[in-house]
């Protein structure tokens, strides 16, 4: 079947541009609340007040009083605050990474795609330079819809101004990556650098080995 030549290429952010650990705020926030530390986890990573904020569906004071009232927190908005964002790391495969979208940016849009609430969002531009090479930075939070919804998909088409054939997208996760593809975009799961590569290559990418 004839495909179109790839002209973008999404990049999703957490655990492939940067790595994050919820653990790592959980156990911090633990001496504050009588929760465990699996009980704060999950609200963190995986709530329905968490899901509204990567949506930009709050904003961050009511976001702190709502978490502050679930888990009966004694910690007020500025000291949560540090613990809520500094739970973000890199390592060696992420620089790999951003090597990788280094050597792509002559000949490729680029776009970066993320599931993201402000707080991270503003805390990652500020502390870290990944997002130099990117045409395009998309959060959630400012589309109002998170990955998978067709929403945010279809934002970004519009933002790179390329058809949906044309596009190649990698996340870690493999639900994220079919939502994509529902509208047309080709994709790959992200399983390290080197299997990137060569799913690349697949689609006629040009990359280093």
């Amino acid at each position: 079947m004839n495909q179109a030549s790839i002209k973008a290429i999404i990049f999703d952010l957490g655990n492939v541009l940067v790595d994050f650990d919820h653990t790592i705020a959980a156990k911090r926030i633990a001496p504050f609340t009588d929760k465990t530390i699996r009980e704060i986890f999950d609200l963190f990573f995986n709530s329905q007040i968490t899901g509204s904020f990567e949506a930009g569906r709050i904003a961050p004071l009511e976001f702190f009083r709502e978490v502050k009232e679930m888990l009966n927190l004694r910690l007020d908005y500025a000291g949560f605050l540090p613990i809520w964002n500094e739970i973000f790391f890199l390592s060696e495969k992420n620089h790999l990474v951003y090597q990788l979208t280094r050597q792509l940016e002559p000949s490729y849009k680029l776009a970066l795609l993320s599931n993201i609430n402000v707080l991270h969002f503003e805390y990652l531009k500020k502390n870290f330079s990944f997002f130099d090479v990117f045409d395009a930075v998309i959060a959630s939070c400012d589309i109002g819809a998170t990955k998978p919804d067709p929403l945010i998909y279809q934002k970004t088409l519009e933002i790179l101004d390329v058809p949906a054939n044309s596009v190649v997208y990698t996340d870690d996760r493999p639900e994220l990556i079919d939502g994509a593809k529902q509208l047309g975009i080709r994709g790959f799961v992200f399983k390290g650098v080197e299997q990137l590569k060569r799913d690349f290559k697949t689609l006629g990418v040009s990359v280093y080995s």
